[in-house]
């Protein structure tokens, strides 16, 4: 036992092996990449903000829009015209008109695409310790337009 503890007390003393320290490597050029540029994400021309289930949306012509569901005889059929007569407001780039609430004679003509439902919302209710779970889900169903005229 005590050739151990000497052993022991030796190794200790013995001076530690020294490891060659690693050269760092050589440090790289750090290149930033230039942010992406935006485009002016502005439209020009006329925009139109339209009032329409209980919703108000900002349009330009030519533009794709999902807006609540539109009733109709139960579906309508592409490239129906749909009249939106509630205009809030018109800016045609010089002059802007402003309704108060709406714009009389202003209306925004839209061409139908389709009727969809959006993705799925999942609702959980859940009490702990009670053994109460309730999971539902609802899919909001829409109507997507093409603005094709505003005035």
């Amino acid at each position: 036992m005590a050739e151990k503890k000497a052993a022991k007390k030796a190794a200790k003393k013995a001076p530690a092996k020294k490891v060659p320290a690693k050269k760092a490597a050589p440090k790289k050029a750090v290149v930033k990449k230039a942010a992406p540029k935006k485009t002016d994400t502005k439209k020009s021309g006329t925009f139109a903000v339209i009032a329409t289930g209980g919703k108000q949306y900002v349009v330009h012509e030519g533009d794709f829009l999902n807006v609540e569901k539109i009733a109709g005889d139960h579906g309508h059929k592409e490239g129906a015209k749909i009249e939106f007569s509630e205009v809030l407001l018109v800016d045609d780039g010089k002059s802007t008109k402003v309704g108060e609430p709406t714009i009389s004679g202003a209306k925004v003509v839209a061409e139908f695409v389709e009727e969809g439902r959006d993705k799925k919302v999942e609702v959980i209710r859940f009490r702990s310790k009670s053994r109460y779970f309730k999971n539902r889900g609802h899919r909001q169903p829409y109507t997507r337009i093409k603005v094709t005229k505003i005035g």
